[in-house]
């Protein structure tokens, strides 16, 4: 469910195997018939070659979900309720994978909980996909780690044997809360990361910055869903790390603008792509003024990014903070 980079490496990955056929709904009918066209996505990935006789692609989201028995969603969050905005059909039965590094805006709900809330999927048939799993290098298939998260073990089981292949390692655990806002928080803090390149400070304030923010984000998920994890584990601290740091991080692209004197609708206007992490800090703020967790850096990127306070400033202020 989607068309953009996230959305077309995962058909790559579930493609992988010759057997195996996929129903592709994206919304724009352009783009379909581009695809099946030149065999390629030319927006996104155009690099991926695709066995259009094995896709069954449509631009009509009822039609989808008639003709499956899983949703795996990796369209952006912003957009997600004007996709379902169109859904007339029932999910009951269907398994319902979120791959949005996202939250709903204006509900302030991880995808899981909107499906349970707002469309009653039971929480055995949710799942979440993360992990430092860059888009692009699934096109070139480089070793990538993805973790499936839910209480639904053999759904969780199947989907990572299923993902599983010689570029991809597919491990399960049951904290999907943790894994969806842990990846809602990598994304704010790589705005933070890139906003300091772009301020010039060097390696040695990065690592510490790193270090505060897989912090801060333990004390936040462990105050919302206090569950059993490790959260040095690929799945929270590596996908950090590789949004932070990667060339491929439009969030570290997006803050890096920022940080060189780009306002934040420049910045946008400049990537012509979502960065997640934007709606992400207003949506997290918003929910921790109820939890009063202690986020310095989250603070920090919300008065950078609302309050349109200076960079220099912010996060001169922010790093007498740091330890």
């Amino acid at each position: 469910m989607g068309g953009g980079s996230w959305a077309t490496a995962i058909a790559k990955i579930c493609l992988v195997n010759p057997d195996r056929n996929i129903n592709w709904y994206m919304r724009r009918d352009s783009q379909i018939k581009a695809i099946k066209d030149t065999k390629h996505n030319p927006s996104y990935l155009s690099s991926v070659a695709f066995d259009t006789s094995r896709i069954s692609f449509t631009s009509n989201i009822n039609d989808v979900v008639r003709d499956s028995d899983m949703l795996i969603f990796a369209t952006p969050s912003p957009f997600l309720k004007s996709h379902l905005k169109k859904l007339k059909r029932s999910l009951r039965g269907k398994v319902i994978v979120s791959a949005i590094k996202g939250i709903v805006p204006d509900e302030n709900m991880l995808v899981s909980e909107y499906f349970r809330l707002k469309y009653g999927v039971p929480e055995e048939n949710l799942l979440a996909i993360g992990g430092p799993c860059h888009a692009e290098e699934v096109a070139q298939e480089r070793l990538s780690y993805l973790t499936i998260g839910g209480k639904g073990y053999e759904w969780a089981s199947w989907l990572a044997d299923t993902l599983s292949c010689n570029f991809i390692k597919a491990t399960t655990n049951d904290d999907m809360f943790g894994i969806e806002y842990g990846s809602v928080l990598k994304n704010v803090y790589a705005i933070a990361a890139g906003i300091c390149h772009g301020l010039k400070y060097g390696d040695n304030f990065q690592a510490v910055l790193m270090s505060n923010a897989i912090s801060e984000m333990n004390r936040f998920v462990t105050a919302m869903c206090d569950s059993q994890r490790c959260i040095d584990d690929s799945v929270y601290l590596g996908d950090l790390l590789v949004t932070s740091y990667s060339r491929y991080s439009r969030n570290h692209t997006f803050g890096t603008l920022i940080g060189e004197g780009y306002s934040v609708k420049q910045a946008q206007m400049e990537m012509e792509m979502i960065a997640e992490g934007y709606y992400g800090t207003k949506c997290i703020k918003e929910i921790n003024e109820e939890r009063h967790v202690y986020m310095p850096i989250l603070d920090s990127m919300h008065n950078i990014l609302y309050d349109k306070i200076s960079p220099a400033v912010e996060i001169q202020l922010l790093s007498d903070k740091l330890h």
